[in-house]
């Protein structure tokens, strides 16, 4: 076919995601459930169909099984194309060699024929685990106008956080004239939001340079930014004003689970010019009881609340019974917590039952830390899980050991 795209997507979503503990055991991070309805996932593929980029290839790798069936045939997001659409690229058996993909650019590299079979000007890089709503086609327009070689997209962020990123100095125009990744020290708070967009001649020309080097760890911020800038390439910054939040922690996550409630929210999921798509199966309607309390909460469908929930985010088929508590907490979908029960700043992964009357998260102050409960969990009747534990099987059974 010789049809031709002017922008394409490559979206990695393969990192093991082991800051979110718990939650990603058994699942990868983009595919963690985020506002009740939605994955992590759901945010980068609508800013892609809400920006008019309707081909991406999605970058799988660790724990994919949930993620690939998630994303399906791309229907959700209206991108289940003939020409294009979504497609899941995970590492495979060459004629030559088999390798995992190991680092950001290693990735696309290892997908370059992708890459080549809609020879795009254009290719848009992005990051799987970001919460943010974002034009890209905006930044497309300011990447031509600049006649940049790569674009990055950039927010300020508080100077004690500019360890944890890629920080640069631009000039009035945007030019990006200094770059260092995750410093212990800058004078800059212009951090990289992990968002590229590359001249497609110019990206294939340094991930084939960076593939032949055996010294490089084969990753954007590490060798494939410095060595353009070094190389005097075009490259700038493209400033970033809206909300935006990487989940890769249970408190960043929870934070931003947070961020979704009161009447003025700081991320606002009901923006009808920007809306987030999502695959959601048919649930019923949520259900309140005649007694339940209901205050500042996200409540998803097929949810039966009997009990109180307050400042928290359901996800669907969440039951809570009469006289249960639930605040300050995010609760995945299926969970069950049992008559008289209390959960407070908590995060319970999905389908796991809370034991009647028995206490998660013992204080209802953030400060003690926040407690993550894995799935599939039965938590015995009349347990105490203290602030900022990790439940999983293993905990489960030394409770039930000292009651023996």
């Amino acid at each position: 076919m010789n049809k031709k795209k002017e922008c394409i997507a490559m979206l990695l979503a393969g990192g093991q995601g082991s800051r979110l503990r718990l939650l990603t055991e058994k699942t990868a991070k983009p595919a963690v459930t985020f506002g009740g309805k939605y994955k992590i996932i759901d945010f980068p593929l609508s800013n892609c169909v809400n920006s008019g980029i309707d081909t991406v290839g999605v970058m799988t790798q660790y724990q994919p099984l949930m993620l690939n069936e998630y994303i399906g045939n791309g229907r959700a997001w209206d991108l289940d194309r003939s020409w294009g659409g979504i497609t899941v690229l995970s590492p495979y058996q060459a004629m030559t060699h088999s390798e995992w993909y190991t680092g950001t650019a290693n990735a696309i590299y290892q997908n370059l024929r992708f890459i080549k079979r809609y020879s795009p000007d254009y290719v848009l890089i992005l990051s799987g685990d970001h919460i943010y709503k974002m034009d890209y086609d905006a930044m497309l327009a300011f990447h031509k106008k600049s006649q940049a070689d790569c674009t990055i997209a950039v927010l300020d962020v508080p100077k004690e956080e500019t360890y944890r990123f890629g920080i640069m100095s631009a000039d009035e125009t945007g030019r990006i004239y200094k770059f260092e990744e995750k410093p212990k020290v800058s004078d800059s708070t212009t951090a990289s939001m992990g968002v590229y967009i590359f001249t497609t001649e110019k990206l294939i020309s340094y991930l084939e340079a960076d593939a032949a080097d055996e010294t490089s760890d084969n990753d954007f911020g590490k060798n494939i930014i410095p060595k353009a800038l070094a190389d005097g390439e075009r490259l700038f910054a493209y400033p970033f004003t809206g909300y935006w939040k990487d989940v890769g922690t249970v408190d960043s996550l929870w934070e931003s689970n947070m961020d979704l409630l009161g009447s003025r929210p700081k991320f606002d999921l009901n923006d009808r010019s920007w809306r987030i798509y999502s695959r959601n199966y048919a649930d019923p309607p949520h259900y309140m009881g005649g007694n339940a309390v209901v205050c500042n909460s996200l409540i998803t469908e097929g949810c039966e609340i009997f009990g109180t929930v307050e400042n928290s985010v359901l996800s669907s088929n969440v039951r809570v019974e009469p006289g249960a508590c639930v605040r300050d907490s995010v609760i995945m979908s299926g969970v069950r917590i049992c008559r008289g029960a209390t959960v407070n700043y908590s995060v319970i992964d999905s389908d796991t039952v809370v034991g009647a009357r028995s206490t998660v998260g013992v204080n209802r102050e953030i400060s003690k830390g926040i407690t993550l409960v894995g799935g599939e969990l039965n938590i015995p009747e009349r347990s105490t899980i203290p602030d900022n534990t990790d439940v999983n099987e293993e905990y489960i059974e030394n409770i039930l050991k000292a009651r023996s």
